[in-house]
């Protein structure tokens, strides 16, 4: 449950000092814009240089935590992650240390893949995601079809027993019973992470669980671009607020 019915004026995040803190990102959103083509979204080198910048400030205590799978991550970004935490696919997939936890992939998610494959095929306009651990439908560059992707998203999630997850112009048919807030609470178990406080950044429905559970654990979560009932206590405008705000903490 969110904890603020209306969307309040939220203050900026207050300075932070690496000490004591594990930093936590979404990507999407929050450290590159939003775009029509989600596929062909890359890492550029000031974002690159930005995440070696924080990887040594809060070393072993920097995580990535993406509704893209792992796979997706590495490709998009590149060597830059080897010490960074990844959790993928909503919290499904986690890397840390040099270990990898990777569920099966959800029984059901092929044939409903394919039943999504053949649905797009008459509606060009929508951009199919296929992930390890998850198919997102994107409908950004065709809003009217909202309506139509998401029963269509709901009528085969329930046929072949997948969740719904909502997003930011998007609906994807994930397995059931993990989220980003599972995936910060157990990397908060890990050393050095570990009796630190985090701080979870995000845009999107999907970060609320991570939200909820940096508040919990002591630390505190910023939305990017707010104007919806949310978990966060703090907030920045853009991306381009959120590269200043961690520009200042790497520095």
């Amino acid at each position: 449950m969110l904890t603020r019915p209306h969307p309040p004026v939220l203050a900026p995040p207050p300075a932070l000092r690496p000490d004591g803190h594990s930093l936590f990102v979404d990507f999407d959103g929050t450290l590159v814009p939003l775009v029509d083509r989600p596929d062909l979204v890359r890492a550029d080198s000031e974002l690159v240089e930005l995440l070696a910048l924080l990887r040594r400030r809060f070393v072993g205590r920097l995580a990535l935590v993406s509704g893209r799978s792992i796979e997706q991550l590495d490709a998009m970004i590149g060597p830059v992650l080897a010490d960074v935490a990844l959790a993928g696919s909503h919290g499904a997939e986690v890397r840390f240390g040099g270990r990898t936890i990777d569920p099966p992939r959800p029984e059901g998610l092929d044939a409903a893949t394919a039943e999504i494959r053949a649905w797009g095929a008459g509606h060009p306009e929508v951009i199919i995601e296929e992930k390890s651990h998850g198919v997102a439908m994107h409908y950004r560059v065709a809003p009217i079809l909202e309506e139509p992707v998401r029963r269509r998203a709901q009528m085969i999630a329930e046929h072949h027993g997948l969740e719904v997850q909502h997003g930011k112009m998007m609906v994807e048919l994930r397995g059931p019973g993990w989220h980003k807030g599972e995936a910060l609470a157990a990397l908060m178990e890990q050393p050095p992470m570990a009796g630190t406080r985090p701080v979870m950044i995000g845009d999107d429905l999907t970060d609320e669980p991570a939200f909820l559970e940096a508040e919990r654990l002591g630390g505190f979560a910023v939305i990017v671009g707010g104007g919806r009932p949310t978990a966060a206590r703090h907030c920045l405008s853009d991306v381009g607020a959120v590269r200043h705000w961690l520009w200042e903490i790497a520095s």
